[in-house]
């Protein structure tokens, strides 16, 4: 008898999460949440690796959910996931679905597995200006004066030590909106990709994307409007692609750099993920080299037994 609330799926970048995960999808006929930061927003497909033709298998259209909800240029946080994450979960789970999250966002991930209680703070420009010239001592000093503070451990950078003066100065004047979840009982599949295969994957990947037309998205994402650091602050792709364009980078510069952030960036997910297990998630890793229909037998197994 299953026993989970969902299922979820996650590893580092290239490691062929989406395949597998609609794959599993299909022998469990259910429905899948992505678990992505970026995958949020409409015509932004190649960069952050949509790969929708894996939501096809064997003639079936795996039903996906979170993908395409935001126009390219948006913001989206945490808060917001984390919301409409749950107005589909809930929506499934009526429907009598499994659901499936797959994503390598190991935060947005963490977020809705533990039930994390965040709140919704708007962004303060002219506090963050009157600030940003301050050392982290002096912020520090600054926050100290709160009489509760929301989160301790934000006063390890200035980054964050400005944004908790901001969220405490918000809900000092202002009532708070407030995400109030409960924790959820997920199996958790993690895809254990040997680290050499892995860069071997990113790379082969980024000369694909770049075939593919992953410069021209870029360009038709500027082309329509979008303010270039709109698309930096995405990262990765849409970084380093927009600076080429740009004519900030050259091609071999462009690539060169984004190929080192993007395996910097699969090591710093797995960090995230082996960190989710030391708070208590246990995540089942299972091989990325045995074949698609052994995983989805394997996690059959663990969810029925």
């Amino acid at each position: 008898m299953n026993q989970f609330d969902l299922i979820t799926v996650l590893g580092p970048t290239a490691s062929g999460k989406t395949n597998f995960a609609c794959h599993l999808a299909y022998e469990l006929n259910s429905e899948r949440l992505s678990g992505d930061s970026r995958q949020v927003y409409r015509s932004m497909d190649i960069g952050t690796g949509k790969d929708l033709d894996d939501y096809c298998v064997n003639g079936k259209k795996i039903p996906y959910h979170l993908i395409d909800i935001l126009e390219a240029g948006d913001k989206y946080n945490i808060f917001e996931y984390q919301r409409d994450f749950h107005k589909i979960y809930t929506d499934l789970k009526d429907r009598e679905k499994t659901p499936l999250l797959c994503g390598g966002s190991g935060l947005y991930i963490e977020s809705v597995l533990k039930g994390y209680s965040l709140i919704n703070v708007p962004e303060n420009k002219e506090l963050r200006k009157k600030l940003e010239n301050k050392s982290l001592e002096e912020l520090s000093t600054i926050l100290v004066t709160y009489k509760k503070l929301h989160n301790k451990t934000d006063i390890d950078t200035k980054q964050r030590a400005i944004r908790a003066i901001e969220i405490e100065e918000y809900t000092k004047n202002s009532p708070a909106d407030k995400n109030e979840f409960p924790p959820l009982n997920s199996l958790i599949i993690g895809i254990d990709i040997e680290r050499e295969l892995r860069r071997e994957r990113i790379t082969k990947r980024l000369n694909a994307r770049l075939n593919e037309g992953m410069i021209e998205e870029v360009q038709n994402l500027l082309d329509r409007g979008i303010n270039p650091t709109d698309l930096i602050y995405y990262g990765l792709e849409y970084k380093f692609v927009t600076l080429f364009l740009l004519k900030e980078l050259t091609y071999n510069e462009m690539f060169t750099q984004l190929e080192i952030a993007i395996h910097q960036f699969a090591k710093r997910q797995m960090t995230w993920f082996r960190g989710m297990e030391k708070r208590g998630l246990h995540i089942h890793w299972l091989d990325y080299n045995l074949p698609i229909t052994k995983r989805v037998e394997t996690v059959k197994e663990i969810m029925f037994k």
